[in-house]
C-alpha cells in the first residue's frame, strides 16, 4: 500500500516538474522566434546558428510534451485503480486512452481547420421510444438538445402509443424546423413481441421495444441512433454518428460501458443481476447496424437468449438493458465499445466522475435514476443548469436553415411563405396581417390527462377556455366551481411552461385532476392571439359538448350538472343551439360568492353585483335581457344584435374562432354572427349564471384603447370579415353589415 503511494507520488512529482519545465521551454522558443536572446549576445554567426538553437529546442520540447502525455496516461491509470480497489480496469482503459486523444485533438485544434465529422448534408437517422404525457414532454428537452448542435438533416423515428403520437405529431408539425423529418410507429402493435417477457424496470412494457427496431423500422434503412428521453446532448450528434464508419465487419451494435457494478453482481447480499461481460453495457444510447442484425437474424439470436435466461432469473430488472448485455455475453464480437464519454450515466452508484477530467470531454448526459435531477453526483450541479438551459431554451430560435443543404418542402411552408410574400409592408395593418399568418408551437396534453370514454357521457360537457401567465391564480378557484372536464390553452414562452408546470404539481388541487386538459401554445410575436388559443382549447375537448368562457369567470356551484341536464332536455344532439348562460360582475376582489340564484338577485339589487360590462359595453350582453331572466323560470329565446357577445354552450364541433381578430376586439363578436349566420337558435338558461372576477388591465386592452391606429386595423378586419361572409352566406349576410353601420 504504501509502495503504492510512494508510485503514485513520483508521478505526479514528475509530472508536475515536466510542466513546468515545459513552460520554461515555450517562453525560451517564443522569445528566440521573435528574434531575441535571453542572453545578450552579438549577432556574430547571423541566423544560421540561432536556427540551429531553435531545432534543438524544438525538439526537446517534442520529448518534452511525449513524456508529459505518457506520465499523466500512468497518473490517470493509476487514480482509476486505487478506487476501483485494485481491479483490472480493462473495460475503462479505453476510456482513458479516448483521454488521450481529446487531449491531442485539442492541442492540435489551434494549428488546422477541424473538419467535419460526416458530410455537410448527410441525412442523419435517430429513434425514440416514447410513451404518454411525461414521456413526451421528455422528448421535446431532448430534441432541443439535439438541434441546438446540429449541422446535419435529422430524420426522427419516433416508436409511440397513441397519447404520444398525438402530442409529438402536433408539436412537429407545428414546430416547422426546416430539414428535420418526422416519423411514427405504432408501439401497440409491437407489444405482442415483448409482452411475455416480464419486467420490473419501471419503464414497463416500453422499455423492451428497442428489440424489436429492426422489425419496426423500415427495411432500407441501414443505420440508426437509438436513444432513451432522458438523454442532453452537450455537442453535435454528427460525432456520434461518424463513429459507424469505425465498426468492424462483425460489429453492429455500438454502446457505452455500464457506469456501476450493478452487473458485477456486488451491489448487495444475493444480488444476481443478468449475465454480461465485464461491467456490462449501457443501452441508453445505442448505434444499431440494422441491415447487418437482420441479416444474422438478430430477433431469433435475443429471443432464445430471453427465454433462456428467464428459466433462472424470471424477468428482467433493467428491461431491453438486460437482454442486450446477455446476448453480447454469448457473443461478444457484435459490440463495437463507444467511448464512455457518450453515455455519462448519473445512476445511482454510478462510477461516470472517471469518465471525464474538463466540462469539455462531456458529450451526452443520460439521467438514468428514477430520481432524475435529484440524484447525487459531484458535478450534478453543473449537469443539472445543462438540462435546464434546454428545458427553457426557446424552440422558436431552433427553426433555423442548413445553409448548402436541400430540403424536401412541404406544402404547409410553401403555402406560407407565399402568404408572406403577398403582403404589403406600407400596409398600415400589416403587423396584424403578419402575426395572422404565424404558426405558434403546440404541445397539447402538457400534463397527465385521463381518456375519454364516449359511450359513458353521451351529454357531457367540457369548460374551454384560454389564459396567460398573469391569469393562472384563476385555475384553482375555477376548479373548485366546476368538476367536469376542462380544455385549456396557455399562452407561454418556455420558461414560463415549466414554471406552471411546477405550480400544477405543487398544487394538491390541480395533481389530483386528470379530466383537465393543458395544451401549451408558446409564445411568439406582439399580440395574444386569442382566437387561436380558443380553436386550440376547443379543437382538444373530448366531450360532444364544450362551455365556452373566459378565465375571469367562476360558474357557478353545480353549473356542471346543470349544463348536462339542460343538454338533455333542449334536445341539442338533434338541434342547433347555443345555450346561453348569463354573466355578471363584482367589482369587488374578495367576494361571498352567491350559492343559488335568490341569493344573486339580493346581491344585485345590494349593488355588491352587476349585469356584466353594464357601464362600459352595454351592447356586448344586453340581448340576454336580463329584465326577464330575474323571473324566468323557463329557457327562452333570444335573438342576435350586433356587438352580441354571451357565453354559450354549444357542440364541440360548432364553428372555429376567426383567428384574424388577435390582442382586444371583436373576438368573440365575430364568432356570434357566425353561428346566427349558420342560424344558430340562442337560448338563455333561466338557472345558470357566472360572475366575473375583477384583474388589472391586459396589455392588449390598453394598447386598443392608446393606439388610434390599432383601433384603425380593428375596423378594417371587421369590414374584411363581412366581405368573407357575404361571399359564404350571400344575400344573408347584408343584416350583419347593415346592423354594423347602424351603430
Amino acid at each position: 500500500m504504501l509502495c503504492s503511494l510512494r508510485g503514485k507520488l513520483k508521478l505526479l512529482v514528475a509530472a508536475v516538474s515536466l510542466s513546468v519545465l515545459l513552460i520554461c521551454l515555450y517562453m525560451l522558443v517564443g522569445n528566440l522566434e521573435c528574434g531575441e536572446s535571453l542572453l545578450v549576445q552579438p549577432h556574430l554567426e547571423g541566423l544560421s546558428t540561432w536556427d540551429l538553437q531553435r531545432k534543438a529546442l524544438e525538439a526537446r520540447l517534442e520529448k518534452v510534451e511525449s513524456e508529459n502525455q505518457r506520465l499523466w496516461v500512468q497518473l490517470g491509470q493509476s487514480q482509476v485503480k486505487g478506487k476501483d480497489g485494485g481491479h483490472a480496469n480493462e473495460q475503462w482503459a479505453s476510456s482513458v486512452e479516448d483521454g488521450e486523444a481529446v487531449e491531442k485533438e485539442r492541442a492540435n485544434q489551434s494549428e488546422c481547420i477541424k473538419q467535419p465529422v460526416v458530410p455537410k448534408c448527410e441525412l442523419i437517422h435517430v429513434a425514440i421510444v416514447c410513451a404518454g404525457h411525461d414521456s413526451s414532454r421528455d422528448v421535446v428537452t431532448l430534441v432541443k438538445s439535439i438541434l441546438f448542435h446540429r449541422k446535419n438533416p435529422l430524420h426522427f423515428h419516433l416508436i409511440t402509443d397513441s397519447v404520444a403520437h398525438r402530442i409529438l405529431d402536433t408539436l412537429f408539425q407545428s414546430w416547422m424546423v426546416p430539414s428535420v423529418y418526422v416519423s411514427f410507429y405504432n408501439a401497440d402493435e409491437l407489444k405482442p413481441e415483448i409482452s411475455w417477457i416480464p419486467n420490473k424496470h419501471y419503464s414497463g412494457i416500453y422499455g423492451l421495444i428497442k428489440l424489436t427496431l429492426t422489425k419496426a423500422l423500415p427495411s432500407d434503412l441501414s443505420r440508426v441512433i437509438v436513444l432513451d428521453t432522458d438523454i442532453t446532448f452537450a455537442t453535435d450528434i454528427a460525432e456520434l454518428w461518424s463513429i459507424f464508419r469505425k465498426f468492424s465487419d462483425t460489429q453492429v451494435i455500438g454502446l457505452v460501458e455500464n457506469q456501476s457494478d450493478w452487473y458485477l453482481g456486488n451491489l448487495w447480499k444475493n444480488h444476481k443481476p443478468w449475465p454480461a461481460l465485464g461491467r456490462g453495457f449501457n443501452t441508453g444510447v445505442i448505434l444499431l447496424v440494422l441491415e447487418k442484425l437482420r441479416n444474422i437474424g438478430w430477433e431469433q439470436m435475443w429471443r432464445l437468449t430471453a427465454e433462456r435466461e428467464l428459466m433462472n432469473l424470471f424477468s428482467t430488472s433493467l428491461a431491453d438493458q438486460d437482454i442486450f448485455n446477455a446476448v453480447i455475453k454469448q457473443t461478444p464480437a457484435l459490440v463495437f465499445q463507444l467511448p464512455c464519454y457518450w453515455n455519462v450515466q448519473l445512476s445511482d452508484h454510478t462510477l461516470s466522475e472517471q469518465c471525464y477530467r474538463e466540462v469539455s470531454d462531456l458529450k451526452v448526459i443520460h439521467w438514468n435514476s428514477p430520481k432524475k435531477l435529484r440524484v447525487k453526483n459531484k458535478h450534478v450541479e453543473l449537469f443539472r443548469n445543462l438540462y435546464l438551459t434546454f428545458l427553457e431554451y426557446d424552440g422558436n430560435l431552433l427553426r433555423r436553415e442548413l445553409f448548402g443543404c436541400s430540403s424536401q418542402p412541404r406544402p404547409q411552408n410553401e403555402k406560407l411563405q407565399k402568404a408572406l410574400e403577398i403582403l404589403d409592408e406600407d400596409d398600415p395593418c400589416y403587423d396584424f396581417r403578419r402575426e395572422q399568418m404565424l404558426v405558434h408551437r403546440v404541445h397539447l396534453f402538457f400534463l397527465q390527462h385521463r381518456p375519454y370514454n364516449p359511450s359513458a357521457e353521451e351529454a357531457d360537457v367540457t369548460l374551454v377556455t384560454q389564459l396567460s401567465m398573469d391569469r393562472l391564480q384563476m385555475l384553482e378557484m375555477i376548479c373548485k366551481h366546476w368538476e367536469g372536464p376542462m380544455s385549456l390553452a396557455l399562452y407561454m414562452s418556455d420558461a414560463e411552461a415549466q414554471q406552471f408546470l411546477h405550480y400544477a404539481q405543487a398544487s394538491e388541487l390541480l395533481k389530483n385532476r386528470t379530466n383537465i386538459g393543458y395544451h401549451i401554445v408558446y409564445r411568439e410575436g406582439q399580440f395574444y392571439p386569442v382566437n387561436l388559443l380558443r380553436n386550440v382549447a376547443l379543437k382538444n375537448a373530448l366531450t360532444p359538448y364544450v362551455f365556452l368562457m373566459d378565465i375571469d369567470f367562476l360558474p357557478m356551484y353545480g353549473l356542471y350538472h346543470y349544463l348536462r341536464k339542460s343538454i338533455l332536455q333542449q334536445d341539442m344532439a338533434t338541434t342547433k343551439k347555443a345555450l346561453i348562460v348569463p354573466a355578471f360582475e363584482t367589482l369587488r376582489y374578495r367576494l361571498s360568492f352567491p350559492k343559488s340564484k335568490a341569493e344573486l338577485l339580493t346581491m344585485l339589487d345590494m349593488g355588491a353585483l352587476y349585469t356584466f360590462r353594464y357601464h362600459i359595453w352595454t351592447k356586448g350582453h344586453a340581448p340576454t335581457n336580463y329584465a326577464k331572466w330575474r323571473t324566468a323560470t323557463t329557457p327562452y329565446k333570444v335573438e342576435w344584435e350586433a356587438d352580441f357577445e354571451p357565453y354559450i354552450v354549444v357542440k364541440q364541433d360548432c364553428p372555429e374562432y376567426d383567428q384574424r381578430f388577435l390582442g382586444f376586439g371583436w373576438n368573440k363578436v365575430s364568432h356570434i354572427v357566425e353561428l346566427d349566420a349558420q342560424e344558430y337558435e340562442l337560448v338563455v338558461l333561466p338557472n345558470a349564471f357566472m360572475i366575473h372576477m375583477p384583474h388589472a388591465p391586459s396589455f392588449d386592452i390598453s394598447k386598443f384603447r392608446s393606439s388610434a391606429s390599432y383601433r384603425a386595423c380593428l375596423k378594417t378586419l371587421k369590414e374584411e370579415f363581412h366581405q368573407d361572409l357575404s361571399r359564404r352566406y350571400g344575400s344573408a349576410a347584408l343584416k350583419y353589415l347593415t346592423a354594423e353601420r347602424n351603430l
